[in-house]
């Protein structure tokens, strides 16, 4: 528990959650506790209504935001960009005061409490807790960008290199957990849409500017997880067409191969065939007559398909 006085500018720690006295912001962090601990703080220290004790004990809702009487609740995913997993994150505004409530804290909060206890002034008002919060969330998800862009790069190269390189199981899959994040950041960007273009009851008009930027970095989270989505499916396509045009180019190959060799074998079988009278057959350079033939008809046809392109 962080405790902000905003008289003498000086912060504190405080191990057990308590009510903020007078002149005081307090930032609580709750992580895996039990139910009934969750209950105790929230709804018998704080007084917060039921349904948000609900959900916070549950923890398993899409990014909402909720106004009661006395606060605000607001859930919010963060992304560990190395891994791709959510945590959700529930955070209950007051006038004074910030509760986040998760099952395990992502790292960013332990960077945000280390922000604050060098710049405690920083903590001077809730919404300034709270944007330092989002911000450090969705900046996460920046970095979730770069890495997606850096894997689906090396994938496209791999398929350049390797049209039959297996990408299939792994593009399908990367779409998936594309999906499932990209509905759950255009809601929270419905989420920010709110806060900056309504009365929020806790937001100074000066920090507004603040929740608008963080609105526009998580905008274009949004384009970005709908470009990685169509580059996945181009790169699906991708990989079928090389291949159809590997397998075109091996079909053109074993046709000319043919092609070559069929009037090669007329030839064979024609002065195979087990006739007495055939004239060259008592010939002293018949042999060499009929592979001078053979040699004459092959360079010809290899003449002919390279006057055409086909080859």
């Amino acid at each position: 528990m962080l405790i902000y006085n905003t008289a003498t500018n000086q912060l504190t720690r405080e191990p057990e959650p308590r009510l903020p006295a007078e002149g005081e912001v307090v930032w609580i962090r709750l992580h895996a506790l039990q139910p009934q601990e969750v209950e105790r703080v929230l709804g018998d220290m704080y007084r917060c209504h039921p349904l948000l004790v609900e959900d916070c004990i549950k923890l398993k809702q899409r990014p909402k935001l909720d106004h009661y009487t006395n606060n605000v609740f607001l859930t919010f995913y963060a992304i560990d960009p190395k891994t791709f997993q959510t945590e959700e994150l529930g955070i209950v505004v007051g006038p004074n005061y910030i509760i986040t409530v998760c099952k395990k804290e992502p790292d960013f909060l332990e960077t945000v409490t280390g922000y604050f206890e060098k710049i405690a002034e920083r903590m001077h008002h809730t919404s300034d807790i709270l944007h330092y919060l989002l911000d450090s969330c969705v900046d996460d998800y920046s970095a979730l960008i770069d890495r997606l862009e850096n894997r689906i790069e090396k994938m496209e190269q791999s398929i350049y290199n390797n049209p039959y390189v297996r990408v299939g199981h792994t593009i399908f899959q990367l779409k998936r957990e594309l999906h499932r994040l990209r509905r759950a950041v255009s809601e929270e960007r419905a989420i920010l849409s709110e806060i900056t273009q309504t009365n929020f009851p806790y937001l100074r008009a000066e920090n507004n500017v603040y929740f608008i930027d963080i609105y526009d970095h998580i905008s274009r989270v949004v384009d970005s997880l709908d470009m990685f989505r169509d580059s996945l499916t181009g790169l699906l396509e991708l990989q079928m067409s090389m291949k159809a045009d590997r397998m075109n180019e091996i079909m053109k190959t074993l046709t000319i191969i043919s092609t070559i060799f069929l009037p090669l074998t007329f030839i064979v079988g024609l002065y195979g065939m087990n006739f007495r009278d055939i004239p060259e057959l008592s010939w002293p350079y018949g042999y060499l007559y009929v592979w001078a033939l053979m040699i004459a008809v092959a360079l010809g046809l290899i003449w002919y398909f390279k006057k055409k392109k086909w080859m």
